[in-house]
């Protein structure tokens, strides 16, 4: 290179390319820098491991009936057996596939139903729009409680009809999230850009307001999983929820409810107890790590 090549390589120097991290991958690094979330996730990821894979870790079939009527724990069973001699700790195993299922099933379903009917009402507006939310309020007007009980009790108790229940009243709140984030985008620059290059428009809801709204979707999410498996526990502890000789932590805690039980056999209610708070607080945990790392005031912190 002769003395000019090298004057001119000086002066116009190669140009540095930033690499610059795409949006999810910043949201996961913030994500992974709380660390209670981090925890939550990987309890609750190994609960799901556990209910996957019940019938391979389970010492003993959850059903079968021994000899050892309320035993305590020993090296044959690390939790001992309950009134009829059944395993606790296989029974607990198995209740994980129950529980997980409430929670996780029911909220894709409530979750799925309300994205559409909000993004509808807060997209289309009008009369569509007062439709929806005079429906939203009626909903949302009655005692969940209440409601749930009734209606478990005219279906039947069993695990779908426990899904259908909670799901049913689940979706009304989603909605109305949904509808507020799709009003307050509905005016922005892009989805009139969008509107102008003649997008259709379950491409413009779907393809490119929902996903700008979907940080309060998905702790909304988190949040509804913990209350479906805490209202599943309600459910089968008073007798209404999943019917024995299915197992479920709630109806491993009604079966310890009598005294003696509870002052004399602590291994037949305190795991199942113990394993709702953990479940419960592991994805709650979850949800307060989305809500952060999405939050948009600590986006670039």
């Amino acid at each position: 290179m002769n003395a000019p090549d090298s004057l001119l390589a000086f002066l116009k120097p190669e140009p540095v390319v930033y690499k610059s991290d795409s949006y999810m991958k910043l949201i996961a690094r913030r994500f992974v820098r709380h660390k209670m979330a981090v925890a939550g996730l990987v309890v609750f990821a190994l609960l799901i491991l556990i209910g996957i894979f019940a019938p391979w870790i389970a010492p003993h079939d959850p059903n079968i009936i021994g000899n050892a009527f309320s035993a305590a724990p020993s090296a044959a069973h690390l939790l001992g057996t309950d009134q009829v001699g059944r395993d606790v700790l296989s029974r607990l195993i198995y209740a994980t596939r129950v529980s997980l299922t409430v929670g996780v099933v029911t909220v894709a379903i409530y979750m799925a139903v309300g994205i559409i009917i909000g993004a509808i009402a807060g997209y289309v507006g009008g009369w569509v729009d007062m439709v929806i939310n005079r429906i939203i309020d009626v909903f949302m007007s009655f005692p969940s409680l209440m409601v749930i009980l009734v209606l478990v009790t005219v279906l039947g108790t069993g695990l779908s009809n426990i899904i259908i229940v909670l799901a049913l009243l689940g979706w009304p709140a989603v909605a109305r999230l949904v509808r507020g984030s799709v009003l307050s985008l509905r005016q922005t620059e892009f989805v009139k850009a969008g509107v102008a290059l003649g997008l259709n428009t379950p491409r413009l809801i779907f393809g490119h307001i929902l996903p700008n709204a979907m940080g309060p979707i998905l702790v909304n999410a988190t949040f509804g999983a913990a209350a479906a498996i805490l209202s599943e526990s309600s459910l089968s502890f008073l007798g209404m929820g999943v019917q024995p000789p299915t197992a479920s932590w709630g109806n491993m805690l009604n079966a310890a409810q009598s005294i003696t039980a509870l002052q004399s056999q602590p291994w037949l209610w305190i795991p199942p107890g113990v394993i709702i708070v953990i479940s419960v607080l592991s994805i709650n945990f979850i949800g307060d790590g989305i809500r952060d790392a999405m939050d948009p005031k600590k986006i670039n912190a």
